[in-house]
Formats: C-alpha cells, structure tokens, sequence
C-alpha cells in the first residue's frame, strides 16, 4: 500500500494587536495631510518669486531653512519617543502644524515666510519619527515592509494633491490660500487620533531576542543609541537613503519651475505634476513592496535589493527628462518616478528592523538627521545655485550622481550582516 505526504501548511504570518488597522488608517491618513503640506510650496513658489522678487537660490533657501529645524530638532523629538507616549505627541505636532498653516496669511515679507517654514519643519520632524515607530509597535517584523509601504503611500499621493492645490487655489485666490486649505483636514485628523487610536505597549511585536536586547536605565539607553554608529545595516540604509532624498527632493522641489521653463503652461504643471507623482509614485511604492514581500520568501536582503536596484534604474529616465528633447520630458519623468518610489516601503522596513525597539524613535530621529542633512535640505540650494551659473537641467543633473551612489551603498547594505543588537 502507498503512502503520500501531506503538504506542509504554509507558515501563518504573526498577527497585529488589537487596534492595529484604525492606527494605520489614521496615521497614513495624517501623512497624508503631510506630504500635501509639503508640497503645496512647489506648487507656488513661481508665484512666491514673483511677488517678493527673489533669485532661484532665495527660493531654494525656503525648503533649506525647513529642513534645518526638522534635522536639528530630530534628537530631542526621537528621545521623546523612546521615553513618553508617542499619541499625545503625535496629536500635539499635527495641531502645530495647521496653526502655523493658518498663520501664513500674516506673512508679507520674505524673511518671515523663512521663519514660517522653520517652524513648519519642528512639527513634520516629530510626526515622521513618531508614527512608523508606533506602527512597528502594533505589527511584527514580517509585516512591516507591506505596512510600511501603505503607510508611505502618501508621499506621492500627497505630494500629488499639494501640486495641485498650490496652483489651482493660489492661481486663484493668491499662494496664501492653498496654505488654510491644508489646515482644516489636519486638524480633523489629530482629533481623530486623540478621541479614537490606542498606543501600544513599546516593543510589543517584537522577538523574545529584540526585548532582552532592551537597555536599562540612561546609561544602557545611550549606550545602546551609540551601537547604531557600528551598526552597517542601519547605517547603509540610512547614507542610501539619505541620497535618495537628495535626488528626489531636489526634483520635487525644481520640477514644477523646470517644465514652465521648458515650455509647458503654467496653468497644467500642477495638474500634470499631480498625475505623474500619483500615478509613478503610487504605483511604483505599491510594486516595490510586493516585489519585496515575495522576494523576502526567498533572500533575506530583499529589501535592500529592491531598493538598491529601484535607484540604479532610475537614472537612464531621469537623463532623458533632464536633457532630452521636449517631447520626451513627461514620459522619462513618469518612467522615473516610478522607478524612484519602488524602494520606499522596502527602504523604510529595512531602517526599523534594523534597530531594537527600545532606542527605535532616536534610531529614525538620526535617520531623519542624516537624510535630511545630507539629502533634500542641501540639494533644492544647490540645484539653485548651479542653475544661477548655468540652466536648471544642469542643476537637475546633481540627483543623477547622488542616485547612482545610493545604488552603491544599498547594495553594500545587502552584503552586510544584521547587528546583535537589532
């Protein structure tokens, strides 16, 4: 008589805790409100230029001055999140931000709409730290990089709808306006937050190994802070991500002025901007986490990989789009930013598994630093001031090199060997 085998069942994933899907769905939906946020200034800065009649480097200088109090203020807000609840400040940030949104309309002089952004930076920092660090508290390691890569969504979703109100309202009703407009949704969404998602308990999906790795006091919490400067997985995701950011930053921050420049009507950047950041952004953040969910079946540095190659990929497009005829601009650009957002949830994954639990918000709070320090604070100046002295395509050529060494450092990322500690 023969006998059969049966099939082994399939390997359940590990469950979220209760609560998990209204701390997704509110916490994407902040985000959201974010990158609209974010990007309602590209959407208007022709229109800022014109009225306060500054040079491409001035302009520059607004999202320079963001960025400066958004990395400065990283250490303190990421040492927050390891030590008070991580709600409360979430609500807190997001409240700030649509005040100072409202506030907007008292600015008549350039220096004051830099002092505006400044403080705009504080409270986009802390949420940036404090909401994947909490999701990474409801959902376990397995999860993670499709969470993540929901979660992340609203970046080209966002920054989208922010083209498009920055140049349908202000062409409108003047630049002020786009800025109310963002206030309301925000606030909204932080009341949600505060009357309907719970918090965690910190580390609560994480392994038995990950919790007994839990430093002990101020001395064991700063010892264990230090241990990520000798951590390579963490710190090749990081300096990769950081010239991502460099790259996509400068693009997002130029690219409206660039198409104008190039000839395309003002009155259809934004709306044409919005379609390509939507539809290549979300399209390419959703492909790039499912690749890398199922490639993780099969190699563990998956997430790297994906990210590595999205980069690497990216550059023959962005060429075109750069210094192509005209013709070709919007389609390289789509095909690019496609390929750019392939790596955003597996990238973001691969930073927070990286780290334990216990030192996770100050782990993205140097992250945030680093990324920001080195990638989209310097490189809307740069670009600036190299289109000063040249054209802003030439500027624009700056993301094609820091693409290429992102490429090389997640590459290295992957060859390199999770950390005792993480």
């Amino acid at each position: 008589m023969s006998t059969t085998t049966a099939p082994r069942p399939a390997k359940a994933l590990p469950a979220p805790i209760a609560g998990a899907t209204v701390a997704l769905i509110l916490l994407t939906a902040l985000n959201f409100v974010n990158y609209i946020d974010r990007y309602i200034l590209p959407g208007v800065q022709e229109l800022v230029k014109k009225e306060f009649r500054v040079s491409d480097s001035a302009i520059g200088s607004i999202t320079f001055w963001f960025f400066l109090t958004y990395m400065l203020s990283a250490p303190l807000t990421g040492w927050l999140g390891d030590h008070v609840a991580r709600k409360p400040l979430i609500v807190g940030c997001a409240l700030l931000i649509s005040g100072v949104n409202v506030l907007t309309g008292t600015v008549h002089a350039f220096d004051s709409l830099l002092f505006r952004h400044a403080i705009l930076g504080i409270g986009e920092a802390s949420l940036g730290i404090y909401a994947p660090a909490l999701l990474a508290d409801f959902y376990p390691e397995e999860q993670r990089n499709r969470i993540l890569t929901i979660f992340y969504t609203a970046i080209p979703v966002g920054a989208a709808i922010g083209y498009l109100v920055g140049e349908i309202v202000g062409s409108k009703f003047g630049w002020r306006m786009p800025f109310y407009v963002s206030a309301v949704p925000g606030t909204l969404i932080a009341l949600l937050i505060l009357f309907l998602m719970r918090e965690p308990a910190r580390g609560a999906t994480d392994t038995a190994a990950q919790a007994r790795s839990e430093p002990k006091g101020i001395h064991g919490f700063l010892r264990s802070v230090l241990q990520l400067s000798t951590n390579a997985r963490y710190l090749f995701s990081t300096l990769g991500m950081a010239m991502v950011t460099f790259s996509l930053g400068g693009i997002s921050a130029w690219m409206p002025s660039f198409l104008q420049r190039s000839g395309f009507s003002p009155s259809s950047v934004g709306i044409t901007l919005g379609a390509i950041t939507a539809g290549g952004g979300l399209g390419g953040t959703a492909v790039g986490g499912v690749i890398a969910q199922r490639w993780l079946r099969t190699n563990p540095n998956a997430l790297f990989l994906v990210s590595a190659w999205s980069a690497l990929l990216a550059v023959p497009p962005a060429l075109i789009c750069f210094f192509g005829p005209t013709k070709t601009m919007l389609p390289a650009l789509a095909v690019a930013m496609f390929l750019i957002f392939l790596g955003t949830g597996p990238l973001n994954a691969a930073i927070i598994n990286a780290v334990p639990a216990a030192v996770r918000s100050s782990a993205i709070a140097i992250e945030l630093l680093l990324i920001h320090a080195l990638g989209d604070t310097p490189s809307p100046k740069l670009i600036g001031i190299v289109s000063d002295h040249s054209t802003l395509g030439t500027g624009l050529g700056l993301t094609l090199v820091t693409m290429v060494i992102a490429s090389m450092l997640l590459f290295l990322g992957a060859r390199s060997r999770q950390t005792a500690s993480a």
